[in-house]
C-alpha cells in the first residue's frame, strides 16, 4: 500500500483525494494551520499540521522514509518549487507532482526535482472550448466525470452595474474568496474568442464580459450572485 502526503489546500488538492482509492493508498494531507485541518478532518480526511519549510518537520510524516508521492498543490509556485527541493534532497526516489500557476515556474519545479507538472489551464483548456462551441458535449460531462465530485466549470456575464465593472481580473482574488479557478475571459468588444487568464492578467472588465470559472457548484452559485447583485461575498 503506497503512502501518499497531499500538501496546500484547493480545489484540486480535494479532487486528487477524493479520487484515490483508500484500499490501495493510506493518506494524509498537510495543514498549514488548526482551522484548516479541521475542515480536512469534516471531509474525512487525515491531516497534520507542520512547516513544510522544516526538513525534520516533513522527515516526520515520512518524507525521505516511508512516504512513495507527495503532491504539491500550493497555490503560490515559488511554495511548490521550495517544498520540492527540500523533498527531493530527501529523498531521491520520492515521485513528486506539482501544480503550475505560470507556465513559465514549469521548468523551476522540473530542475527543482517534479516529476509531474500538473497545469490546470491546459486541463481544462479543451474542455472550456467545447462549452463555448458544443453545449451537448458539456452536459454530457457535467452529468459524467465531472458531476460525480461537484467539480464544475460555468459562464457568468457580468451584467451593467455589477461591482465587476473596470475592474481588474488580476483583483478578483477568486480562490481566496470562493474557491474557484478563472479560466479566462470572453472580451465581447474582441467577439467571442475565449482569453486564458493566464495571459490576461491587466484585462480591464466590462459589462457583458463573461468569465468561465472552475470550482464546486454552491461556490460558483455565491459568485455568480454576487457579480449579478453588486455585492461581494466572502464566505
Amino acid at each position: 500500500m503506497k503512502q501518499i502526503i497531499v500538501f496546500g489546500y484547493s480545489v484540486m488538492s480535494l479532487e486528487v483525494m477524493k479520487r484515490l482509492n483508500s484500499k490501495q493508498h493510506t493518506l494524509l494531507f498537510v495543514s498549514e494551520s488548526d482551522e484548516e485541518a479541521e475542515r480536512i478532518i469534516e471531509q474525512g480526511f487525515n491531516t497534520t499540521v507542520i512547516d513544510f519549510r522544516n526538513d525534520d518537520e516533513l522527515k516526520a510524516i515520512g518524507i525521505g522514509s516511508s512516504a512513495d508521492i507527495i503532491f504539491c498543490f500550493y497555490p503560490t509556485d515559488s511554495d511548490n518549487v521550495f517544498l520540492t527541493i527540500s523533498a527531493r534532497a530527501l529523498d531521491k526516489e520520492l515521485s513528486i507532482i506539482a501544480i503550475v500557476d505560470d507556465p513559465e515556474s514549469a521548468e523551476k519545479l522540473l530542475a527543482a526535482g517534479a516529476n509531474k507538472i500538473i497545469d490546470p489551464y491546459e486541463i481544462c483548456a479543451k474542455r472550456t472550448h467545447n462549452m463555448l462551441t458544443k453545449p451537448d458535449v458539456t452536459n454530457m460531462l457535467d452529468n459524467t466525470v465531472f458531476g460525480q465530485h461537484d467539480l464544475n466549470i460555468a459562464q457568468i456575464e457580468i451584467p451593467k452595474g455589477s461591482y465587476l465593472e473596470d475592474s481588474k481580473s488580476s483583483d478578483l482574488g477568486l480562490a481566496e474568496k470562493y474557491n474557484l479557478i478563472l479560466i479566462g475571459i470572453v472580451d465581447r468588444e474582441l467577439g467571442d474568442a475565449l482569453h486564458f487568464a493566464i495571459s490576461e492578467k491587466k484585462h480591464i472588465l466590462n459589462a457583458g464580459d463573461v468569465l468561465v470559472v472552475l470550482g464546486p457548484s454552491n461556490e460558483i452559485k455565491h459568485f455568480k450572485e454576487a457579480v449579478n447583485g453588486g455585492y461581494i461575498c466572502w464566505n
